[in-house]
């Protein structure tokens, strides 16, 4: 799968190391099943944001984004680094780090930060300026055959993030052949369950309180409208 165009690196960073720090876990259907191998990378880097701070607004603000983003997200890389320093996992790239901690107690902390880091790449990139509106007509057609409809989808996408409890992500996967939607909590992510992400919704308060407080559901129902990145799900539906 290729990166979608408009996601750029960081300047001087080369395409094999932003490819193996950042969105190579794309490429799977499944933590243990890894398309191909990837070059290890270290220490993990701040992708760049596929937009400007600004896009988004009004739906999310710059001032959202420059918290979020700038904050939260590099929090976790610069936690994740330090976790890694002189450990052996320390020259793994991002993917290979996330499946050597999944599920393991002692392993929590990385686990944490390092799928933090890959969740919020792809939330970035599941939304868009101007987005929302119709999906491509070949993942229309897929999400009518496993939905019945695209509002039915919106629907049910709408309620995994508005319902999941504290936080966490909903999530458009695929399951085989069929679509579906799922919640998780925390960290966790499609993979640990053998699931293909195809785009993901951010309910940590962190990314829509400044703008929404409390009111989770504007946040979620202004995003699937007016931002979801359709043709990102399509790309990674392949």
């Amino acid at each position: 799968m290729q990166l979608p165009p408009h996601f750029v690196s960081p300047e001087g960073v080369s395409r094999r190391h932003f490819l193996g720090t950042s969105l190579g876990i794309l490429t799977a259907t499944a933590l243990g099943g890894l398309a191909r191998p990837v070059q290890a990378a270290s220490p993990i880097l701040l992708p760049a944001l596929p937009w400007a701070d600004a896009a988004l607004a009004p739906v999310i603000s710059a001032n959202t984004i420059g918290f979020h983003y700038g904050k939260h997200h590099k929090g976790y890389v610069d936690n994740l680094n330090r976790l890694l320093a002189g450990s052996d996992l320390a020259d793994l790239p991002l993917e290979k780090i996330v499946t050597a901690t999944a599920g393991k107690a002692d392993k929590t902390a990385i686990f944490n930060n390092a799928a933090q880091i890959w969740n919020h790449t792809f939330y970035w990139n599941s939304l868009r300026p101007n987005g929302g509106g119709e999906p491509p007509a070949a993942l229309k057609k897929r999400i009518e055959a496993s939905f019945g409809s695209v509002d039915a989808l919106k629907k049910e996408l709408a309620t995994a993030a508005t319902s999941q409890f504290g936080s966490g992500w909903a999530w458009l996967v695929a399951d085989g052949d069929k679509l579906k939607v799922i919640k998780t909590a925390n960290a966790d992510l499609p993979q640990t369950a053998g699931l293909k992400p195809l785009l993901t919704i951010d309910v940590w308060e962190h990314a829509y309180y400044l703008d929404y407080q409390n009111r989770r559901a504007d946040y979620v129902n202004a995003l699937i409208d007016k931002l979801i990145n359709w043709e990102f799900a399509l790309q990674n539906l392949g």
